[in-house]
């Protein structure tokens, strides 16, 4: 009889949950959309275009710009007395103005090659040490990015270097 208690608490728990879940359960989405399809269709296409980037020049202009997210992670080692004791992950973008996606991609390869060597160039002199994530020591990695994208593709073409994810891992 003891043995047979806690597998009867553990089937009315089971069968509770499962009851639980399927009352709370959402509305499929075919459900959800009613008569009302065609406002959902316009403020779905009113979201979409606001996720357009639009961003306003110092001179007053407005001009559509596009982020490329570069294709992979840049990992950078951390070097302490001839041994890695951590790694840097890092996401990059690249702004640039709308139309202007695939002269970034064309050229990915020379820029990520100065990337890294950025990046080494920064990890070697302390940058990702202690507090890495401060404004002032981004703000340089950005700046030194930015210096040697529009180095490699052109200042009409690179507007700004995005960090998008950081992290630091030690062993």
């Amino acid at each position: 009889m003891k043995k047979i208690i806690p597998l009867v608490f553990l089937l009315i728990g089971t069968g509770a949950g499962v009851g639980a879940g399927i009352l709370l359960r959402p509305a499929p989405a075919s459900e959800a959309v009613s008569d009302t399809g065609t406002e959902i269709k316009k403020e779905k296409q009113g979201e979409q275009s606001a996720q357009k980037n639009i961003v306003e020049p110092d001179h007053g202009e407005t001009a559509e710009n596009e982020y490329v997210k570069l294709s992979n992670q840049f990992v950078v080692p951390i070097v302490s007395n001839d041994k890695v004791v951590a790694l840097v992950v890092l996401a990059l973008s690249v702004e640039v103005p709308s139309g202007k996606t695939d002269s970034v991609l064309e050229r990915e390869p020379k820029l990520r090659d100065s990337f890294l060597q950025v990046l080494f160039d920064h990890a070697n002199m302390g940058g990702f040490e202690g507090n890495f994530t401060q404004a002032e020591v981004l703000g340089r990695l950005r700046m030194a990015l930015k210096e040697v994208a529009q180095r490699d593709l052109g200042s009409e073409i690179v507007k700004e270097v995005l960090i998008v994810e950081i992290a630091r891992q030690d062993y």
